[in-house]
């Protein structure tokens, strides 16, 4: 008796080993938004918990897709936590608009006012509370900090200068700012934490136009 007549063989083959390589798409996966999804998870995840305390497998959760499609898209976990990052300093846009048409006049109100209109958004700020107190015990956070604020943005700013030690003008335009950013945003120190942004771009302002012009 052949196994067909016994009821053993259903008429299809035994699945086969799983294939490696790209994870299988479900129907949620699919679609331009995943990649977006994943780094609104993963700007949520690191805001909440910090560098240390996210992993791969929560922002998936949190986007509703396979871990598998997470690394997929960015690799690592640092890959993701610094593309979480760079989409609330946009370099590429940013050092055009700090540079601005008219040269070096203005430039420091361009960047406090950029600087400081990237924390006051909710959206964008977020993921830099968490790049900033991670980036105090974690060195993995630190250079993503070093890497968009001064080699990205203010480093590109300072280079188009006509100045001598751009670098180290850029720190410390980027030391300037950064503090402000801790003591207001992070620390919460009265009365910086309540002042009007406006007030802070003018105080500000001189400071940075001299950092980044004068010889």
């Amino acid at each position: 008796m052949t196994d067909s007549a016994s009821g053993g063989d259903s008429g299809t083959a035994p699945p086969g080993p799983r294939r490696r390589g790209r994870p299988r798409r479900s129907p949620e996966d699919a679609g331009p938004g995943a990649r977006e999804r994943i780094l609104q998870a993963a700007r949520d995840e690191f805001a909440e918990r910090g560098y240390d305390k996210t992993s791969m497998r929560g922002i998936a959760k949190a986007a509703g897709v396979d871990a598998a499609l997470v690394h997929h898209y960015f690799g690592t976990k640092d890959d993701v936590f610094a593309a979480a990052i760079e989409i609330s300093f946009e370099p590429a846009t940013a050092v055009p608009a700090v540079l601005g048409q008219g040269g070096t006049d203005g430039i420091g109100e361009r960047l406090a006012r950029y600087f400081i209109g990237v924390w006051e958004n909710p959206a964008t700020r977020a993921p830099l509370l968490a790049v900033v107190r991670s980036a105090l015990t974690n060195e993995t956070a630190a250079k993503v900090l070093r890497t968009f604020v001064l080699r990205r943005l203010l480093e590109r700013v300072a280079a188009e200068l006509d100045v001598p030690d751009p670098t180290f003008r850029a720190e410390l335009a980027a030391s300037h700012m950064v503090g402000i950013a801790i003591l207001r945003y992070v620390i919460k120190a009265e009365p910086l934490a309540s002042a009007d942004p406006e007030q802070i771009i003018a105080m500000v302002a001189p400071t940075l136009q001299r950092y980044l012009t004068e010889a």
